[in-house]
Order: structure tokens, then C-alpha cells, then sequence
């Protein structure tokens, strides 16, 4: 899955309809330009690219009384919410999910009922414990420690951080279990935007590129 594709869909999907600007902006806030490809030229390219797909519709919106281009603002589609929800529930419950990924998986988790979030994070670590008892097996026999030499240290580094994953994610389902977060149905959720005309204090500053 892509990372990028997941957290504009969201994007978009927590304003109804917004434009290629509110969605880098939401973005940036959440810090998403630091730990995956959230850069402007890939969100706007993600914009266009599901449009085109049937995943989003467009719309463009007359310019400003200031001058400028039209805006375009998109909004999902009944494919687009589909795609959402399936890239989501694969971002919290596969373990071989890149950072990024599963990052993007964990801003959006509150969109889905708490019950079925615990119950994906459940998946995921038992498959991060299948995955680790599978390598352990077959690339470190008890009888020889060190069979690949200085090379069995690449599995050493896996291994460990399969228990660091799956550490931090029995954390998390803990702490949903003991009732953290509002998710879906529960009440009024937790709305990680900027309002309309509030300074980003983590915008990049480069410009706005085309008319998204």
C-alpha cells in the first residue's frame, strides 16, 4: 500500500471537501513531511491521480476576490470511502507495514470503531510473533549461535525489532482497552486540523504549486 494514498484520502475525508492546499496543510501539522512522503508535488500528484480514478471528484471553485487561479476541491467518492477504510484496516493489521505506513494507520484508527481497532492490533501482533518464531527457527538452531557469521547480525537486527513492535503495539491496544481516544460512534472525535486561516507553525513555506 502507499502511505501517501492513505493520508490524503483521510485528509480530505476529515474536511468533506477541501483543496490540495488544506491538505498539505493538515498534513504538515501533523508533522507527516518528516516520517513519509507527504512532500506537496506527491500530494497534489495523489489528488489528481485518485481523481482520475473514480476515487475522488473534483470540483473546481471560483478564485479568490483577490485574484489568483480557481481552486480545485475534491472529495470522496462511495470508491474512495471504500479504499480508505481497506487501506486503513490493512495499515493497523499487517506487520510488515513500512513506518510510514502504519504511522499513517495509527492517525486515522479513530475512524473506525475501538473494538475493531484492538481486534486489527491483535492481528498484528500475532503476526509480528508468527514472523519472529518462523526466522528464529530456521536462521538460529540452538546448537550453533552464530551459523552466517557476522551476517546473522541483519536477522539479530529484525528479530529485535520485531519485539520492539510488537512491545509498542500491545501498549497501544492497553491503552485503547483502558479507554483512550474517542473513536467512531463514541461521541464527538478528536480533530487533528488547523481551523480555516490559522497559521500552519509547521508549514515548509515553499509555494502552492498549480492551481490544487
Amino acid at each position: 500500500m502507499s502511505a501517501i494514498r492513505l493520508l490524503v484520502l483521510g485528509a480530505v475525508r476529515q474536511h468533506g471537501r477541501a483543496h490540495g492546499y488544506q491538505v498539505r496543510n493538515d498534513l504538515e501539522f501533523w508533522g507527516a513531511h518528516e516520517w513519509s512522503n507527504a512532500k506537496p508535488g506527491s500530494i497534489y500528484h495523489a489528488l489528481k491521480q485518485m481523481a482520475k480514478q473514480g476515487l475522488m471528484l473534483a470540483h473546481d471553485i471560483a478564485p479568490s476576490t483577490v485574484g489568483g487561479p480557481p481552486r480545485t476541491e475534491y472529495e470522496l467518492t462511495e470508491a474512495g470511502e471504500e479504499e480508505y477504510f481497506t487501506l486503513l484496516r490493512q495499515a493497523l493489521s499487517q506487520h510488515d507495514q513500512k513506518v510510514d505506513e502504519l504511522s499513517a494507520g495509527v492517525g486515522f484508527m479513530v475512524d473506525l470503531p475501538r473494538s475493531e481497532v484492538v481486534a486489527l492490533l491483535k492481528e498484528r501482533v500475532r503476526a509480528l510473533e508468527g514472523w519472529q518464531s518462523t526466522v528464529t527457527e530456521h536462521y538460529i538452531p540452538e546448537d550453533t549461535p552464530e551459523p552466517l557469521g557476522h551476517i546473522g547480525e541483519i536477522m539479530n537486527m529484525w528479530i529485535n525489532s520485531a519485539d520492539a513492535w510488537a512491545s509498542w503495539t500491545r501498549g497501544l491496544i492497553e491503552r485503547i482497552e483502558g479507554g483512550a481516544y474517542v473513536f467512531a460512534g463514541e461521541g464527538e472525535p478528536f480533530v487533528g486540523v488547523l481551523p480555516e486561516g490559522v497559521e500552519n507553525p509547521y508549514a515548509t513555506g515553499d509555494p502552492e504549486p498549480g492551481a490544487g
